[in-house]
């Protein structure tokens, strides 16, 4: 009853919490409305208990006519929906979050420049800049179909659906919950529409209690916090923040891969070949963006460059982190119980 209470307030508070709801929602329903499993740990259907889903509904909806109660009766309802959730700003904030849709977005750019350089285009058709311009508007991709606000939740939806069933159908107590809820929260993060790039925290933070039972969640977060906290690296875009900035990101990562290894030091490596190529690549990026790319010809007329390369090869980061972790989901087995979760 307690979670359910100071979870309704917090997704009240901030609504950003609408991400991981699917993940809270459905374990309380599992776990407090169904007292009993079966010995395989699947549900044991006649322990439903009319009375606790009764109870968990009324909490909700008590905490929402609180909230939601006085812009009812002023008529501004319409208006506090309208900036909860502003359709009207484009598919991506100003500066893309390293999620699908900027790999989309980049993708299309490449397909326009190709398109131009073979005459396929008609470059009087093409909007000047307009995914790139710093703005948060509504725009068209020139050559790949463009995405609405009900596409960006389809996808949303089918990302989080294999997440729910797993914490459904293949219970793995709390250590599964907690997945997927990082799962929810990434799955939104990818897919969502207009999405911040402070968002990533809320993968981020859970990520971190998993990454200390095993290796293979070890890897997964270390990948996702590396890339994660240097995708927000544009948002503290001063000099003065500049080393403040690095120095802090480099304590936390070595300090982070360093007892991570040494707490995993009889498992395999934490990291590829791959997987290690990439994040040192995370050092270049950094050089090229702070302190070439000011001193170069490009800076006036291609100002853009060095967000969209931030974006872009961050988003391949967190894409294949999140997909990691997916497939560490689906493969691990169920915990058996027979008493309640």
């Amino acid at each position: 009853m307690e979670g359910a209470f100071l979870f309704a307030a917090l997704l009240h508070f901030k609504h950003i919490y609408l991400y991981v709801a699917p993940a809270y929602g459905i374990y309380l329903l599992r776990s407090y409305c169904f007292t009993a499993n079966k010995p395989d740990g699947s549900i044991q259907w006649n322990s439903f208990n009319f009375v606790r889903f009764i109870s968990l509904g009324l909490i909700v909806f008590l905490v929402s006519a609180l909230s939601l109660g006085p812009f009812l009766a002023l008529n501004q309802l319409s208006q506090v929906f309208s900036r909860l959730f502003p359709f009207k700003r484009g598919l991506c904030h100003a500066y893309w979050a390293p999620n699908f849709w900027a790999l989309y977005n980049a993708l299309d750019k490449v397909l326009t420049v190709i398109g131009l350089k073979l005459k396929l285009l008609d470059p009087n058709k093409i909007p000047k800049a307009s995914m790139t311009s710093g703005l948060v508007q509504q725009f068209q991709h020139t050559v790949l179909p463009s995405v609405t606000p009900l596409a960006t939740l389809i996808c949303t939806l089918v990302a989080i659906l294999p997440s729910i069933f797993c914490l459904w159908f293949k219970p793995q107590g709390s250590r599964g919950f907690l997945r997927c809820l990082i799962l929810c929260a990434l799955s939104s993060f990818m897919f969502g529409w207009h999405v911040h790039e402070k968002a990533i925290l809320l993968a981020v933070l859970p990520m971190s209690l998993l990454s200390v039972g095993k290796a293979g969640d070890a890897s997964i977060f270390l990948i996702l916090t590396t890339t994660g906290h240097y995708s927000l690296f544009p948002l503290l875009f001063t000099a003065p923040e500049l080393p403040i900035k690095i120095l802090l990101m480099l304590l936390f990562t070595i300090y982070s891969i360093s007892s991570l290894k040494t707490l995993f030091r009889k498992e395999k490596p934490l990291f590829n070949w791959m997987e290690t190529f990439y994040l040192l690549g995370l050092g270049p990026l950094e050089v090229f963006c702070e302190f070439v790319f000011p001193f170069t010809s490009w800076k006036l007329k291609y100002s853009f460059i060095p967000l969209l390369l931030t974006s872009v090869y961050c988003a391949v980061g967190i894409t294949y982190a999140w997909f990691k972790l997916y497939v560490s989901v689906l493969t691990d087995p169920p915990v058996s119980k027979t008493k309640k979760q």
